[in-house]
């Protein structure tokens, strides 16, 4: 795969309450605001919410999956969390090539962000990444 800069790829997801259950057991992160209907309701927020890194996640799954795809290695992230994310909100995670950074060991900077079914972003951020080995060519035009 050639990469260009402007370049995007995108994974759309409705987050369900199995799936917010299912990453506080993973990750061990079982904050009332996620897990527990009674306690999410007293909070600011009034209901359960998604966990950030949940969402977030996401975006990792673009980026392994999609742009640049099978192979790719994360060296850096930087995620800003800008609204909430609740159960049955459907949220797209997109990446988009903005430069490359080292074009001998094919590093690039994606620019990243989320947004929920109301069009709203619910992250932004970037990520460095190394892209998947090329048969001998260089990965950019």
């Amino acid at each position: 795969m050639i990469f260009e800069i402007g370049q995007t790829a995108s994974l759309t997801k409705t987050i369900l309450e199995k799936d917010v259950y299912l990453f506080a057991e993973i990750s061990g992160d079982i904050n009332s605001i996620h897990v527990n209907k009674a306690a999410a309701e007293k909070s600011i927020f009034k209901k359960q919410v998604a966990h950030g890194f949940l969402v977030g996640s996401l975006i990792s799954a673009v980026l392994g999956t999609k742009l640049p795809g099978e192979g790719t290695i994360l060296l850096e992230e930087k995620m800003k969390f800008l609204k909430p994310v609740f159960i049955g909100d459907t949220v797209t995670a997109q990446v988009m090539v903005e430069e490359v950074v080292n074009t001998a060991k094919g590093v690039i900077r994606l620019v990243s962000t989320a947004v929920n079914q109301n069009n709203e972003i619910v992250i932004e951020g970037y990520v460095i990444a190394k892209v998947p080995e090329q048969k001998g060519d260089l990965p950019f035009k």
